[in-house]
């Protein structure tokens, strides 16, 4: 086992820290090896007098003149700690007295973590201080778990929110930051649900108030998950102890951590408070007023901002389009900025770290995309749901997380919106009051304005990944399917068979359907349609084409069965379409069935069973009356093959089918066969969707034509898998 160095932090003292960052280490050492390191620089000797039992000679101060001894393993670090009699617990404190607090640097903290990390230690708990030293930033460096302590009281969480924004700004992921929320249920507390609002972090661990067990713990020098382990406040820890042992998704590897290096300059005084190095002290008292000061400061600032750049002269399009214009902007907006900060603030905030970060989203709302900028910049968001002014969602990983992202006011929504549209050539107004559109990169667009939104401007930004996935990808990284699937698939696409990908929203049939087309030769012309342009295939021969809305008057507009029948006379060897959605289905069954084989398409569907159902409707609603018999014919003569892809409750993306469409059975029934699929059999304790793909057994009829084409399949994937 690899040993895991956890920290636990609090911003403030007095929130239970070091007692439960202990009796968390004394837990575990009951099953593991447990070194606890006590860093708290401002309360030395505090961990020494809960553990009266424990005879400590030395502190880290105590083995400074060691290091090269130590490091050309001339000695034996593991000689000068604390060892419990009982457990496999080891201790040793950083300083005994507070004057030895500047012989530990940084330097020194990140030699004897190393050396600590070296020896077979199960686990490294370190209890550190409460101020964003040097020596503090190391040591969440070497970690690889930050577990942060708060108490639900006004005060705690706002400093928590500040730390978070700045661990974050210094490269720390917020991945490998969890809560522990002490006194939980205390009289008047903040709740959870408004907590993980204001923090959007998760919670690892809720432990009960419970003075009276700690008191006693306290007097007698024992830690109460020893003392009295059968109270509420010993439960708590116990399951935090089985976690941490347990969630091996806690943790961040060292190596994928990237080294952070802080200028002397950002941490200048290292022992003032958190709040007060952060300009906050002041502000702090005002969070629980009704509308947060730093909101307000922003809305005049950026009021006053508007004005002196007199931004009305330029047109939206023109802010968005010319690159030395908004260059030129954010040079002034700085500058007009930084003084206003000190004009309206009177000075009090004094880092340059929190001015900079409120500077940077001022200039964002005035010239960007305000709170959205952040969001389309992180490469682990695939979709931005703006629902309202106070309301960001975010995906990630195939989930929905609300984020702390807010706007000033609707019209600032509203700007925004128009902001992404102008270059595009689009517009949203009261006549027009929604829109559908694609960004330059490949992402996706969707807005919505009242009157039709009830809840102010609505805004959906599906990024385009800018990672291109190869099936390698989906077999290894993702799940998604088996390599025999992979290979099937493969010989489907080169013999020009003609495929539908199906599945719901979100679940992944563009990026399916790109993927197959990789498989498309290179010396075929292939020509793409799409409403909005979201493919992108590797082939030079390729031909892209999207459909236009109509204009302000309704005219001018050219649908995908447009584009189709045009398709047809530009000679193309293979036609694959976005998605269908609408009378452009009769045509591209027309095509398959008139020489135009090998096209692909995407469809919504709940199944392979239901594309047919989709289909029948599609053809119906397009206004040919055909009898059903005719078009169920005209289906199982088009398509070839239909492949369902699902996104599931732990939001990992699987093919959950690939069926063939063998014919038909009768007069109007479509004899459709399952080749392979996933069953799931359940979700583990980290609610990870278990399951295994199978083959049914059943072997395509068109096998013989694989064969018969040179491409080397063996019959052997297909048996049937118990």
């Amino acid at each position: 086992m690899q040993t895991k160095t956890i920290s636990f932090f609090s911003t403030k003292g007095g929130v239970g820290k070091t007692i439960i960052s202990l009796n968390t280490a004394i837990k575990l050492a009951e099953k593991f090896k447990v070194l606890f390191i006590d860093f708290d620089l401002s309360a030395p000797q505090t961990t020494e007098r809960l553990l009266e039992n424990l005879k400590v000679k030395y502190a880290l101060v105590d083995l400074l003149p060691l290091l090269k001894a130590f490091k050309e393993k001339e000695k034996d670090i593991a000689n000068y700690l604390a060892k419990a009699e009982k457990l496999n617990f080891y201790f040793i404190p950083a300083i005994k007295k507070v004057r030895q607090a500047g012989a530990i640097n940084a330097a020194a903290i990140s030699d004897f973590l190393s050396l600590f990390q070296k020896e077979n230690f199960d686990f490294i708990i370190i209890d550190t201080g409460s101020s964003l030293t040097d020596g503090l930033l190391t040591i969440f460096d070497n970690s690889n778990l930050m577990l942060i302590v708060l108490t639900p009281d006004v005060l705690s969480i706002y400093h928590t929110q500040w730390t978070l924004d700045t661990l974050q700004t210094l490269g720390f992921p917020l991945k490998m930051m969890r809560i522990v929320l002490n006194r939980a249920e205390s009289k008047g507390a903040v709740s959870w649900q408004e907590i993980k609002v204001l923090l959007n972090t998760e919670a690892i661990a809720f432990v009960p108030s419970d003075g009276k067990t700690v008191g006693l713990a306290v007097n007698k020098g024992v830690p109460f998950v020893i003392g009295t382990p059968h109270a509420r406040i010993s439960a708590a820890v116990k399951e935090l102890a089985d976690k941490i042992a347990s969630q091996k998704e806690l943790y961040i590897p060292r190596t994928d951590l990237e080294k952070i290096r802080v200028k002397k300059e950002q941490i200048e005084r290292k022992e003032e408070s958190l709040w007060k190095r952060l300009g906050l002290e002041e502000v702090s008292n005002l969070a629980a007023q009704e509308e947060d000061e730093i909101v307000k400061l922003k809305k005049r600032i950026h009021q006053r901002l508007i004005e002196k750049l007199d931004l009305k002269r330029f047109p939206v399009e023109k802010i968005t389009t010319d690159a030395n214009l908004v260059k030129e902007l954010k040079e002034q907006a700085e500058k007009i900025v930084s003084n206003l900060i000190a004009e309206e603030t009177q000075g009090f905030i004094k880092s340059f770290e929190v001015r900079r970060k409120i500077s940077h989203e001022i200039i964002d709302e005035a010239l960007g995309l305000g709170p959205l900028e952040d969001l389309i910049a992180d490469s682990t968001v695939t979709e931005i749901m703006v629902n309202n002014k106070n309301q960001v969602f975010v995906e990630r990983s195939g989930k929905l997380e609300l984020t702390t992202k807010k706007f000033t006011s609707n019209s600032q929504v509203r700007t925004i919106i128009e902001r992404i549209l102008a270059p595009l050539g689009r517009r949203i107004d009261e006549s027009s009051p929604y829109v559908d559109a694609r960004l330059p990169d490949g992402s996706r667009v969707n807005a919505i304005i009242p009157p039709l939104s009830l809840t102010g401007p609505t805004l959906t930004i599906r990024k385009f990944a800018k990672e291109r996935y190869s099936m390698d990808d989906l077999i290894k990284r993702f799940g998604s399917l088996t390599e025999d699937m992979a290979l099937f698939l493969e010989a489907c696409v080169k013999v020009r068979k003609n495929i539908l990908v199906s599945g719901g929203t979100g679940s992944g049939k563009t990026t399916f359907l790109n993927i197959l087309s990789q498989y498309i030769p290179e010396e075929e012309r292939i020509i793409t349609i799409e409403d909005s342009a979201e493919l992108k295939l590797h082939q030079s021969h390729w031909i892209r084409l999207e459909s236009r809305p109509p204009n302000i008057e309704g005219r001018g507009a050219i649908t995908i069965s447009d584009l189709f029948r045009n398709t047809l006379r530009m000679r193309p060897d293979r036609i694959i379409v976005g998605e269908v959605r609408g009378i452009e289905v009769l045509d591209m069954l027309q095509a398959m069935n008139t020489g135009h084989d090998g096209s692909m398409s995407t469809i919504h569907a709940n199944s392979t069973h239901d594309v047919l159902i989709r289909l029948d409707s599609m053809i119906l609603m397009s206004g040919v009356e055909l009898p059903i018999r005719a078009i169920r014919e005209m289906i199982s003569s088009a398509i070839d093959l239909i492949v369902h892809t699902s996104r599931l409750s732990d939001g990992s993306r699987r093919v959950m089918q690939i069926t063939e469409v063998a014919g038909m059975l009768d007069e109007v029934h479509i004899d459709l066969k399952d080749i392979f699929s996933f069953k799931q059999e359940g979700v583990d304790s980290q609610h990870k969707v278990i399951g295994h793909f199978h083959s049914t057994g059943y072997i395509p009829s068109f096998y013989d034509d694989i064969i018969s084409r040179g491409i080397s399949l063996s019959r052997d994937i297909f048996a049937p898998q118990a």
